[in-house]
């Protein structure tokens, strides 16, 4: 008799945040869902992480909504998981314990059944509060450790003993959970290390324990690593369906299953109805555009892991930006800065903060600007690294960002945060005239001022889809260069343009052109403000007529999950914002003019 391997599948979860960013409409993709119950499928992975912010940020949905959805299509008896982040739960900042339990009652009240919960600095302190919140609203809690492998030349953590100390710290705070997973979201950890830990963890904890090993497949080694898991003891392991699947997703279904043909184990599906899901949930997602960077092998991520759904979303947003060019230079610059912060696992959020630090040393010069998140981790203020970080980058990032290091526990400096929890959110809410539910203050409260637009109903959409080849052949298309670069321009028959495919408001007009800021009605010289980089038009601060001191902000720009302010070179007056929220800019571009 065969052992039977449990399967979780993460195609709508995992699979979407590797592949499209989390970028992808619920009514889309339910059709698959109910296919996957119809091929005996039985748990999935259906929110939490990264699909939670993204279906207000860039879906314009409500992701209790799309929960409730998930629920009606899986069936009332499936086991519904999503991915939480300790203490920052759904969100890339921290949250006080009011909110952290209030994560746990809303998604029990909308359908989920698992939270899967780590801590990206493997501080067992930030697995506390959330876990016995998980388990007093009725749900189960897989507790976790993260996993990945240094970069070469380095050590100090990540190996078989750091893990098993992990466990230990787990089991001695006393942090109830019903499974344990070794979570590996940049998929570099090797076999070895996999198996050992794994089998020093079944040997550790009570035989009946469910263990559930984690990783994606960017390195290429995801199936190997799946196999050395199971036979050091895992009951269970996640696996998605194409076309998010392989490359920075996990393992297909049906990878996975013929790698185990002619051995001990099998997985518990079968395998020929969950191939008939699969051809469904291809259909379902053929007009979504593929990064070709999802799809591919990466030997270089062990030198600078990054995680497989934070790498596509990064590329996408340098691409969406134009400067995809320099994503090599990040990448290597990335090896770095995980060297010298710390060794926190690279898994969201702290593979943004170390894309983001990766980003601005290439950008900026190195360590001349940090990254918020980066910055702070390294001055402990996310709680304790595995690892002391490098003396000098923590000096110059409490120089740089004006703030002292800490060794307090960040659940009680949220607490002291007048400015975060249920109550100010409450605020917010009733400031805005908006509705004050539970959804709402924990939208409020782990979307902040996106959050607020969307529940006001101004958010937008940046769902990426493949342009129907009717709209392209209807289109007159011109290549326009702007200092050496090349772009293609399309203008349908109503007029609308397009710019490398993706959708803009462009107006062409006689007479002088808006952008030379020279001088203005009043005959005073103005001068410009530009675009440092990059990014996408957040917030205008400053509107015409105001009076700025120098430094002041004007703008804010938005560019790889970071915000910008771009300040007042002087004191003066606003005379003219010439772009609006929402607008995509580049380096360079004229934003304002001041007089």
């Amino acid at each position: 008799m065969k052992k039977k391997i449990h399967v979780m599948n993460t195609a709508f979860r995992d699979g979407f945040q590797s592949v499209f960013g989390a970028r992808v409409f619920t009514k889309d993709f339910l059709p698959a869902v109910e296919a996957c119950r119809e091929a005996g499928m039985t748990h999935f992975e259906a929110g939490g992480g990264a699909r939670y912010q993204s279906l207000y940020f860039y879906c314009n949905e409500d992701a209790f909504d799309m929960m409730d959805s998930f629920r009606e299509a899986a069936g009332p008896d499936a086991d519904l998981q999503t991915l939480a982040r300790g203490i920052n739960v759904v969100a890339l900042d921290s949250q006080p314990r009011d909110i952290i339990d209030l994560h746990a009652r809303m998604f029990k009240k909308h359908g989920m059944t698992t939270i899967r919960n780590f801590d990206a600095l493997n501080d067992v302190n930030n697995l506390i509060d959330s876990g016995k919140s998980i388990t007093d609203a009725g749900l189960n809690h897989e507790v976790c450790v993260t996993m990945m492998a240094l970069p070469p030349g380095c050590s100090g953590a990540h190996d078989p003993d750091f893990y098993l100390k992990m466990l230990e710290d787990i089991l001695e705070a006393g942090i109830p959970f019903t499974s344990v997973c070794f979570k590996d979201a940049s998929g570099t950890s090797y076999p070895s290390v996999i198996h050992d830990t794994i089998k020093r963890a079944r040997q550790r904890l009570p035989g009946e324990t469910k263990i559930v090993f984690h990783t994606h497949d960017t390195a290429g080694t995801g199936v190997v690593c799946y196999q050395a898991a199971i036979e050091a003891g895992a009951n269970q392991i996640d696996l998605s369906l194409a076309p998010c699947s392989g490359g920075t997703c996990q393992p297909d279904v049906a990878s996975m299953w013929h790698a185990l043909r002619g051995t001990d184990y099998e997985l518990d599906l079968d395998i020929d109805r969950v191939m008939e899901a699969e051809a469904v949930f291809k259909d379902c997602m053929k007009d979504y555009f593929m990064p070709p960077e999802a799809k591919a092998v990466e030997p270089l991520i062990p030198w600078s892991p990054m995680p497989g759904g934070a790498l596509t979303a990064n590329t996408q947003m340098m691409r969406d930006n134009g400067i995809l060019d320099r994503y090599p230079e990040v990448i290597d610059a990335m090896g770095e800065v995980v060297r010298l912060g710390g060794f926190g696992t690279s898994v969201t959020p702290v593979s943004q903060f170390y894309f983001q630090q990766a980003f601005n040393n290439v950008m900026f010069g190195p360590w001349e600007k940090f990254a918020e998140g980066y910055g702070k981790m390294v001055l402990g203020y996310f709680g304790k690294t595995p690892v002391p970080p490098d003396p000098e980058v923590v000096r110059k990032a409490s120089e740089k960002m004006g703030l002292e290091p800490t060794t307090d526990n960040p659940l009680d400096l949220d607490e002291a945060n007048p400015d975060k929890g249920v109550a100010p959110a409450k605020a917010r809410l009733e400031q805005e005239g908006l509705e004050v539910t539970d959804e709402n203050v924990f939208i409020a409260a782990s979307c902040g001022e996106k959050g607020i637009t969307f529940l006001q109903g101004n958010a937008t959409t940046g769902v990426r889809k493949i342009e129907p080849d009717s709209h392209r052949e209807a289109a007159d298309a011109y290549t326009v260069s702007v200092d050496g670069e090349s772009f293609v321009v399309r203008f349908d028959s109503n007029g609308k343009a397009s710019v490398d495919g993706r959708s803009h408001d462009i107006k062409v007009s006689e007479g002088e052109s808006a952008g030379e800021a020279s001088s203005g009605a009043s005959g005073k010289d103005l001068s410009r403000l530009d675009a440092p980089m990059a990014g996408t038009v957040y917030k205008i601060v400053a509107q015409p007529g105001e009076q700025v001191a120098e430094g002041d902000t004007v703008v804010i720009l938005e560019a790889m999950k970071m915000e910008m302010s771009v300040g007042a070179p002087f004191s003066g007056t606003v005379h003219e914002v010439i772009v609006k929220p929402g607008d995509q800019v580049t380096a360079g571009q004229l934003l304002a003019t001041l007089s």
